[in-house]
């Protein structure tokens, strides 16, 4: 784990001790890797009420029916599914209906997630690859107060790390309804002085669904370590591959005439395949004074995806399927240095300064086509990208006494957009530049509780192709050009507590602005231009170890989003979340015996601006019971939606139009939330 994760001068005790104690850095490392990173006693770990880590322990302990609801345990996050199970979730988060990933950034081993410019959406975040046995850690932060963090991290960031090495070797396999299957084969041997992770995933899943999802996924990873978390390097290689059916949202309309049921779907030719290989490395050295970091990243990024949101409402002969192919590479280079100073002797007064910088470029190449059956009938467009970017930063983390710290940092972005268009007045350059600064301060004069103030400058990059256009690529119209860079503004007031014994609470007040909510519409091929928003927001997380055997969590947030701009009374903004809470609770240590139970609620929110069509709430209750068979086997049964609520996962509401309507019909388009299924596990260690 490096040394800047904690962000405070506290490193600076942390890092003589690696120094000079080498003999228990190996201890102290293996349980940084395995073990630390609950998401309590983090006073005077972290900078802001919303900031924390989760570690493998308490991950490991959640139900997730899909990879991506691993960000579920950042309090507040909502991770949903309109589509086939190989396409990317959609996200929710302090009052943002963040699509595929704009505005939550999200990191996995040190590599961004977020695919800018992509065919179907802005900051497209597919997190299918992911292997939940081999995470070690989830850091989150929300808001955009950190000077190290830059596009799409103005609602939050989020970053999972894979561990260098395991406690011990594990097989697992699982079995459940709809004809799902899942391996697992993961192990870390000392190789040459130092230790080879391996894991290899295979899984299948048909889903409820009327037209089986045949969803079919292979997932690898390779990595060579040596060394520790601050003192050491790794390589690793991933790969993944996945094929899906799709049963997208369906007309409210057409399930209440029981022209369709629930788990239907109106074009059964929907569908993708993604595919993502990745080879990265990074090193780090830590002295007294000092602690080095450098990472280096290649990513190959496939997907083909095919949908049909609105059946014959433009062409009422074909339908209106289109494919959205996208091919990319992207290239990155991170690196960063801090030096560590001691302003007084007792060590009570201590700063750190680092200066960082991110490079990274993408080439891409990405269409949209107007199929019948995946088969191509027509072009919108295709285009070729390259989008490159460069930041440095600069931090400074000043602890001016043991009730007060400071980190105070700025960063630097330029962008440049280059496109080649298949019309020559969407062709062009661009590019654009941001400085965005940032201050936190926490203040603990109790030894219990810390107060914390927020503020900063964030942004996110807007679509390549938004930046260069002339006209709308389907209507010939002519079209506004769109900046690359759109800057928010945070500010947060929090407070984080122990004081009750075997309790932290924490709580947040924030106000996030955005200059504009430009966004590149994929489905449709062109730029759309939003109005100024605003948000406010409260949240409270609560986490109670009620003895040694329970524990309890709680978390709830409320959101109220509103464009700045437009008409009175028509200022919501369609799809932006307002209320969600989470409950829930751990058994373990009760001999062989464990089980968690967690309950998950999706509130309304408006679906048009003047709040006169709204979605309704979700209420889901997934959980586990484990007994573990001697010292190294283990069988677990996991249920999800056990209380079989009929509830939406997802809701819009647009124009369609059905083979046998004679117009179009605005009406709420939804996908259902999956049946109550169940899954049992058998794993063993050696």
């Amino acid at each position: 784990m490096p040394l800047r994760s904690t962000r405070t001068p506290i490193a600076c005790a942390v890092c003589a001790l690696f120094v000079h104690l080498p003999a228990l850095a190996d201890d102290f490392v293996l349980q940084r890797v395995l073990v630390e990173g609950s998401r309590s006693s983090q006073i005077g770990m972290t900078d802001s009420a919303s900031s924390g880590s989760v570690g493998s322990k308490d991950l490991a302990n959640r139900t997730v029916y899909r990879p991506g609801e691993l960000l579920e345990a950042t309090p507040g996050l909502i991770a949903s599914q309109h589509s086939g199970e190989g396409k990317a979730n959609q996200f929710y988060l302090r009052g943002f209906n963040l699509d595929h990933g704009t505005d939550l950034a999200t990191w996995v081993d040190g590599m961004p997630v977020n695919q800018r410019s992509h065919a179907h959406g802005q900051g497209w975040t597919d997190l299918n690859f992911l292997i939940p046995e081999i995470v070690t850690r989830l850091d989150y932060r929300k808001g955009p107060y950190s000077a190290t963090d830059g596009d799409f991290s103005s609602a939050g960031k989020a970053s999972l790390a894979y561990a260098n090495r395991l406690v011990a070797p594990l097989a697992a396999v699982t079995l459940g309804q709809d004809r799902y299957a899942r391996s697992v084969l993961a192990g870390s041997p000392e190789l040459a002085g130092g230790h080879l992770l391996y894991a290899l995933e295979l899984m299948k899943n048909d889903g409820p669904w009327t037209r089986p999802d045949g969803y079919r996924k292979i997932n690898a990873v390779l990595r060579y370590s040596r060394g520790y978390a601050n003192n050491g390097w790794t390589v690793t290689a991933m790969h993944y591959r996945g094929h899906w059916n799709a049963t997208d949202q369906i007309p409210l309309r057409a399930v209440a005439s029981g022209q369709l049921g629930r788990f239907d779907a109106l074009d059964t030719s929907d569908g993708g395949e993604a595919e993502r290989s990745s080879l990265s490395g990074s090193w780090r050295r830590t002295t007294e004074d000092t602690a080095s970091s450098l990472s280096a990243y290649l990513i190959r990024n496939q997907l083909d995806l095919y949908s049909n949101f609105t059946y014959f409402l433009n062409d009422p002969v074909n339908g209106d399927q289109f494919a959205q192919p996208d091919r990319r590479v992207t290239a990155g280079l991170d690196g960063s240095h801090t030096w560590h100073a001691y302003k007084s002797a007792d060590g009570a007064m201590a700063s750190d300064m680092t200066v960082g910088f991110q490079l990274q470029n993408d080439n891409i190449f990405n269409a949209l086509h107007d199929t019948r059956a995946r088969r191509r009938l027509a072009t919108t467009r295709e285009d070729h990208i390259v989008e490159g970017s460069a930041a440095v930063y600069l931090e400074n983390a000043t602890m001016w006494s043991p009730a007060l710290r400071t980190v105070v940092g700025v960063r630097a972005n330029g962008y440049r957009f280059d496109v080649d268009s298949d019309r020559a007045e969407n062709t062009g350059r661009a590019r654009d530049s941001l400085l965005t600064p940032s201050l936190s301060v926490a203040y603990g004069p109790w030894q219990h509780t810390e107060l914390y103030f927020n503020y900063g400058h964030g942004f996110h990059s807007n679509d390549a192709r938004g930046t260069v256009a002339g006209i709308d690529p389907k209507s010939g119209d002519a079209v506004e050009r769109t900046p690359g860079l759109v800057r928010s503004r945070g500010l947060e007031l929090g407070l984080r507590t122990v004081a009750i014994p075997k309790t932290e609470t924490t709580v947040s007040v924030y106000r996030l602005d955005f200059d504009s909510e430009l966004t590149y519409i994929g489905d449709a091929g062109n730029t759309e231009a939003g109005d100024p928003s605003r948000r406010y927001g409260v949240e409270l997380s609560n986490s109670v170890r009620a003895n040694k055997w329970l524990t309890l969590n709680f978390d709830a947030a409320y959101a109220r989003a509103r464009s700045r701009g437009g008409e009175a009374g028509g200022q919501r903004i369609p799809g932006a979340v307002e209320g969600v809470a989470q409950a829930g609770l751990t058994v373990e240590r009760m001999g062989p015996w464990s089980g968690a139970l967690r309950l998950r609620y999706f509130g309304p929110r408006p679906l048009v601006e003047d709040n006169s069509v709204r979605s309704r709430a979700s209420l889901t209750l997934n959980g586990r019971i484990g007994y573990r068979i001697g010292k190294d086997m283990r069988i677990e049964l996991e249920g999800f939606n056990l209380t079989n609520r009929r509830d939406s996962a997802i809701d819009y509401y647009y124009e369609s139009r059905l083979a046998n309507e004679a117009q179009a019909v605005e009406d709420i388009h939804f996908h259902p939330i999956e049946p109550r299924s169940f899954r049992l596990s058998f794993s063993k260690n050696w």
